[in-house]
């Protein structure tokens, strides 16, 4: 652990991503395989595969208290330490004792990760992260504590663990690094992928269903006459305001995953049925919405009351109803569907979803020209609140002024707008391009992340409602978050208490009447303008923030950048 967390440093030390990559290879092919393929979970900032669904468990605060027990230093030492590295890892580095004896295995570390998934209950819980705190060095208890809050915080990203087992054991072999990204996206394991890179084989790795993989991405444009200027054979659909989710079906098992890559199946026990028909295993990407006849979908608001619950009452099934809409096909009959055209992979869901217990689709709109969009019905059922699956409908528009047609239409269903796509495109999963466009006609909104959270006044006493939010400062190599405003209205009194808890557990640095977080809840914030302002070190204020909606289907690292921020600043009147 101790040439990991050396190995940490160093990269730390650099700006240059050939450098990191090359420290992170040269110390992979240090080690024997076991170890290198822990280690290599371990530098992409995880305590586990990404297709595991275990987790430690142990939040920002649990850690504190340890660190403070271990460190033996008073809570003024402790907060000045915070407010230096802003980082409880270098925390505990600085302030933990060294002493002889201190030192442990990579192996070891991975082994005691487990143990603490596998325990219950935070007191049992701390006695083993006090345990394996206490016998690492400072250096090394440093980094295990970044891996345990999943932020390493030293620039490196899971691409460039992937291009340095590129670097280490293909030599550099001319799409050796593909290969390696695509072996990981299938496995869901960086770490498999190492050892299958180690022996040749990357290119006999398997797609490994229930692990869930990145979902494409859509850029934002402005105008119909954008929406039609990067390709020109384009589908056209509605963005509707649901989550993202990707379904899961083999072998008469369901699941759900959200764009979080978070299981949701529970929150929507009824899709599980509506799909165990499908005659093929398959990976779906579509939208789960609240729904109503005759075929609409709801306000987010709606579908909110089902987000987050274990158990869904009868009484909810059918009052907040939803439908999965299908919109692509990413995996079907033991084939990987994302390189073919987005034009091939429609026929092909078409043809998947085409049984009479599975499709409940549009009538003549899957293949529609704007003046039909207007008339678009959807078939209904008897039970409302039977679970439905939908085939997204797709139009196609040859001019802005049809594609403002289907727009207008779309927004009077209640949807948020459209979604443009080019036919001949693959499926890049995680990434933003302009393959894909979303269309939307609002007043801006940035997602951003709450950083750290204050209590209330009046009404609002004794729960942590004021939020500092920030975005990714894009400028530097630093993958750091820079803060850009403050806001305290938008969300029920519910939501509050449920963050306010969340908040108290994932306490980093507790500092009174404030309190710096862990940096994990994304805010969908909307604001009148944007100035320029040294009050934040963004640089820039928002004029009148106000949260829209809590974010759950959004990771941290998915949340805006100080690039997005500059583009709405020019494009105001000033």
């Amino acid at each position: 652990m101790r040439t990991l967390a050396e190995t940490c440093e160093a990269i730390a030390a650099t700006t240059k991503k050939l450098r990191k990559t090359a420290l992170v290879a040269d110390y992979l092919k240090s080690c024997m395989i076991d170890e290198a393929a822990i280690s290599a979970v371990f530098l992409s900032g995880k305590a586990f595969p990404a297709w595991e669904e275990t987790t430690l468990q142990v939040g920002g605060a649990l850690l504190s208290r340890v660190v403070a027990d271990l460190s033996a230093k008073d809570e003024a030492a402790l907060t000045a330490a915070y407010r230096k590295h802003g980082d409880l890892g270098a925390v505990a580095g600085e302030l933990l004792p060294e002493k002889s004896g201190q030192g442990l295995g990579v192996l070891e570390v991975g082994k005691v990760f487990r143990e603490i998934a596998a325990t219950r209950g935070p007191a049992a819980k701390s006695a083993l992260v006090r345990d394996l705190l206490a016998r690492a060095t400072p250096l090394e208890a440093k980094y295990i504590v970044k891996i345990m809050t999943g932020d390493l915080r030293i620039g490196l990203k899971e691409s460039l663990v992937e291009e340095a087992i590129a670097q280490a054991y293909s030599g550099g072999r001319a799409g050796s690094l593909k290969d390696v990204q695509r072996a990981n996206m299938l496995l869901g394991d960086i770490g498999e992928t190492l050892r299958l890179a180690v022996g040749g084989k990357l290119t006999e790795a398997k797609m490994r269903l229930f692990h869930p993989f990145g979902f494409m991405l859509a850029s934002p444009i402005e105008s119909p006459e954008e929406g039609l200027s990067y390709f020109s054979d384009a589908a056209v659909e509605d963005k509707y305001d649901g989550i993202r989710a990707q379904a899961h079906v083999a072998g008469g098992e369901v699941k759900f995953f959200s764009r979080t890559r978070d299981e949701i199946t529970e929150s929507f026990p009824e899709l599980p049925d509506a799909l165990r028909g499908l005659r093929e295993d398959a990976i779906l990407d579509g939208e789960i919405a609240a729904w109503e006849q005759p075929g609409r979908a709801r306000p987010f608001s709606v579908l909110q009351q089902r987000l987050g619950r274990k158990k869904v009452s009868d009484r909810m099934l059918r009052e907040v109803p939803v439908a999965y809409l299908v919109f692509d096909v990413l995996y079907a009959g033991g084939e990987l569907m994302i390189d073919r055209p987005l034009r091939e992979r429609a026929r092909i869901l078409d043809e998947l979803l085409a049984g009479e217990n599975l499709y409940h689709g549009v009538h003549g709109g899957t293949r529609g020209k704007a003046g039909s969009q207007g008339k678009l019905t959807f078939e209904t059922e008897p039970e409302l609140s039977a679970a439905r699956i939908v085939r997204a409908p797709v139009f196609r528009a040859a001019s802005p002024e049809e594609l403002e047609e289907l727009f207008a239409a779309a927004q009077a269903r209640g949807n948020e707008g459209l979604m443009i796509k080019d036919l001949e495109s693959s499926y890049s999963p995680g990434k933003r391009g302009k393959a894909w466009l979303k269309m939307k006609r609002e007043l801006a909104t940035l997602d951003v992340v709450v950083t750290a959270v204050e209590y209330g006044h009046g009404k609002r006493v004794g729960v942590l409602s004021d939020y500092t939010f920030a975005v990714w400062d894009t400028d530097t190599n630093k993958d750091r978050l820079v803060n850009i405003g403050k806001a305290y209205s938008g969300l029920t009194d519910v939501e509050i208490a449920e963050m306010t808890k969340w908040f108290l557990d994932h306490t980093i640095e507790d500092q009174g009447f404030r309190r710096t977080v862990e940096p994990k809840i994304v805010l969908e914030v909307a604001f009148n303008n944007m100035m320029l302002s040294d009050r934040h070190d963004s640089g820039y204020a928002l004029r009148f923030p106000r949260i829209v909606r809590l974010r759950p289907d959004k990771t941290a690292e998915e949340a805006d950048t100080i690039e997005r921020v500059r583009e709405i600043y020019e494009r105001q009147d000033h």
